[in-house]
């Protein structure tokens, strides 16, 4: 539900914003420069364009197949979209998954037709329409974490990532509903309410990326991005059959990124096939002195991660398996049998199964996240950076405010609580828990020889809508240690909900972890599509 004090909807927002889209292309074709490329690739001008292509699972080299050949244009990718979004989000199962839509997107597309009948192809994500979570920072659209005070929050730039998907010819399609401030794993916010699990719409999503997660899911865009402190990108991707990279800490820019713990937060694809989040990867990957953590990523990033995607990858490799890691109630039994399977398909595959310990693995499991200490400070800094046009100053004013989940009243309390963060606590639990999670990875990698270790990415699935969601400590490694981790579809609970199985790597080895990913991926092909939104 919206915060009573709203004074918009959701889904009356996202009306509006189709009506100025409709009227944005209405007055593209009656420019005469427009004319000729559109009426070259128009349903009604030549046969089979808009109706032989379906956006539906079309992978991001599909789509650039089809530009490329003129079967369909960029204006008609970003129309497909919004249809669907109209007929799956706003209607028919109601997903809940989009905030805000661009109200430039078909100005922009129309553009980069333009663009690549004149000059060609900027590369593999020209004219590609993206979803992205909305705690990224846009210059054409409110950023607003999810929270009703934020809804009228416009940076002056784009975050890096941003900035570098546009670059690339990428179009910003939509932005997505988060758990507020990403803190938590359902997805549920003052600004945008609950959002729906596509495969089944009384279960959760997933979060805090949840929006991404389920949009992807349901072909509402090519691809997208989330956010990941604790398992944000991990977890929706795991109940939403998608693929999600976390990347190693200081592989991509958090800059411009509403933060939640800088120490663990990352930015990330998500997307239906490894191929796609490896294009996006290749796309946001680089140093920008605006983050210093990026700085150790150089040096560390190929040519592309899409050289590392080997159909034969996990033939010869030696795969550590983390059976403690495995759930053993009854809650977590459909989850633990369909990764067993994974395992298996791992070594048929060619891949050699090592069952491993992790060394310290239950004081690391106790280890906490920092975001319940870090989030006032960095929030406030966030809030600082937009200058004079910033709705809030402090997490104490929005605290005063009321203008957000009231559900949240009591975690925001006690983070803002806080005073400092030179506490020798504070200190201790960086320090120990990096040194311990990364040193009892690399240790038990070294010792069996391995190339990554697997464990189910939650232990449960989607939980239904209103009982208590569980996902288990497995997607802590990842964010403890700054090492990346990739998620990939491992099949269904036989209740129809998917799931997903974890690849962690060596720091800046994602394009080891993509070559084991895309291996396991089309040996399975373990993904498919929600029946409520064909």
């Amino acid at each position: 539900m919206l915060h009573p004090s709203s004074p918009f909807s959701t889904s009356r927002l996202k009306k509006q914003i189709r009506i100025c889209l409709v009227a944005a292309l209405l007055f593209t074709l009656s420019v005469t420069t427009y004319v000729p490329l559109l009426q070259t690739a128009s349903a009604q001008s030549t046969p089979g364009t808009v109706e032989t292509f379906n956006v539906s699972e079309a992978t991001i080299a599909d789509m650039q197949q089809a530009l490329t050949t003129g079967k369909v244009t960029s204006v008609q990718l970003v129309q497909q979209y919004l249809n669907r979004i109209e007929k799956y989000d706003d209607q028919g199962p109601k997903i809940n998954a989009i905030l805000t839509i661009n109200p430039q997107a078909l100005q922009i597309a129309a553009s980069l037709d333009r663009e690549r009948q004149n000059k060609g192809s900027r590369g593999p994500l020209h004219g590609i329409p993206i979803i992205v979570k909305d705690n990224f920072d846009t210059a054409d659209m409110p950023t607003t974490a999810g929270c009703v005070c934020l809804q009228n929050s416009i940076p002056d730039d784009d975050a890096e990532q941003i900035a570098r998907l546009k670059a690339a010819g990428a179009i910003i399609l939509a932005k997505s509903n988060l758990h507020e401030f990403a803190f938590g794993i359902t997805t549920s916010s003052s600004l945008g309410g609950q959002t729906h699990n596509p495969y089944i719409t009384n279960h959760y999503p997933g979060g805090s990326s949840g929006g991404t997660g389920a949009a992807i899911a349901a072909n509402f865009a090519a691809a997208g991005l989330g956010t990941d402190t604790g398992g944000s990108i991990r977890i929706p991707s795991a109940f939403n059959s998608l693929v999600g990279i976390r990347p190693t800490v200081g592989l991509s820019s958090r800059d411009g990124i509403i933060p939640l713990s800088l120490t663990q937060d990352v930015g990330g694809p998500m997307a239906r096939t490894v191929a796609d989040a490896a294009a996006l990867l290749d796309a946001t990957a680089g140093y920008d002195p605006d983050d210093v953590a990026t700085a150790y990523s150089v040096g560390h990033i190929p040519d592309s991660y899409t050289d590392s995607l080997q159909t034969d990858g996990l033939k010869g490799a030696r795969i550590g398996v983390a059976y403690e890691l495995f759930g053993t109630s009854p809650a977590e039994q459909s989850v633990t049998a369909a990764v067993y399977g994974a395992v298996d398909d791992i070594q048929r595959l060619g891949a050699t199964a090592v069952p491993v310990s992790i060394p310290n693995l239950t004081q690391i499991m106790k280890f906490p996240s920092l975001s319940g200490y870090e989030f006032k400070f960095q929030l406030n800094d966030y809030l600082a950076s937009l200058g004079k046009d910033a709705p809030y100053h402090t997490l104490t004013e929005i605290l005063k405010s009321g203008q957000f989940d009231p559900t949240q009243t009591d975690s925001m309390q006690k983070r803002n609580a806080l005073e400092s963060l030179d506490t020798q606590e504070y200190k201790d639990i960086v320090l120990n828990r990096t040194k311990v999670t990364r040193d009892a990875l690399l240790k038990v990698m070294a010792d069996n020889n391995l190339d990554a270790i697997v464990y189910p990415t939650t232990t449960q699935p989607a939980a239904k809508i209103g009982e208590q969601q569980e996902s288990g400590n497995n997607n802590r490694l990842s964010p403890f240690s700054g090492f990346p981790a990739i998620t990939v579809p491992a099949g269904f609970t036989p209740e129809g909900l998917p799931v997903g199985i974890e690849f962690l790597g060596r720091p800046f080895e994602e394009s080891t972890l993509i070559k084991l990913a895309y291996s396991y991926e089309q040996g399975t092909h373990n993904r498919k599509p929600p029946a409520l939104t064909p």
